[in-house]
């Protein structure tokens, strides 16, 4: 009987590890496809994208340009619970909240000063090895446009 619990305890702790992974399929370094993608008026480029757990948190990393061609890097660090998390880096935006939405979806929205200025949904294919990011965000002219970016796994 004694096995048969530390077994059962065994499983039940791997499939909550695998489960906790699972959360965020975005885990892992993605690169932009440019040839695939279309870029609303204003938006800016995010070359690579970094998602790493840190600690019981997500994090995720973001090298780019924005719409003059200069380099940007930012920095969000959070729960993909749909809270506000700040974000470093981004001018656009100071907080910014992810929510899986499904096996392959995430939803996100970013705020500055408290107000929604984009929002998002990130989509990953079932084989794990591109993604699709749709976004609509304001841009410096106060005008929202839409960007969608393809991603493949590096």
């Amino acid at each position: 009987m004694k096995t048969k619990t530390i077994g059962l305890a065994l499983l039940l702790s791997i499939a909550a590890g695998a489960m906790c992974f699972a959360g965020n399929p975005t885990m892992g370094t993605w690169k932009l496809n440019e040839s695939k993608s279309t870029f609303g008026d204003g938006a800016g480029k995010s070359t690579m994208v970094v998602w790493e757990k840190a600690g019981k948190q997500q994090k995720c990393t973001v090298e780019g340009t924005d719409a003059d061609g200069k380099k940007t890097h930012s920095v969000w660090t959070g729960k993909l619970n749909g809270k506000d998390f700040p974000i470093t880096g981004d001018a656009q935006s100071d907080t910014r909240s992810f929510k899986v939405n499904g096996e392959n979806t995430l939803d996100m929205v970013s705020k500055k000063d408290g107000k929604i200025v984009g929002e998002g949904t990130i989509v990953v294919a079932s084989d794990k090895k591109t993604r699709t990011v749709k976004s609509t965000i304001t841009n410096a002219k106060g005008a929202k446009v839409t960007s969608t970016l393809f991603y493949d796994k590096s």
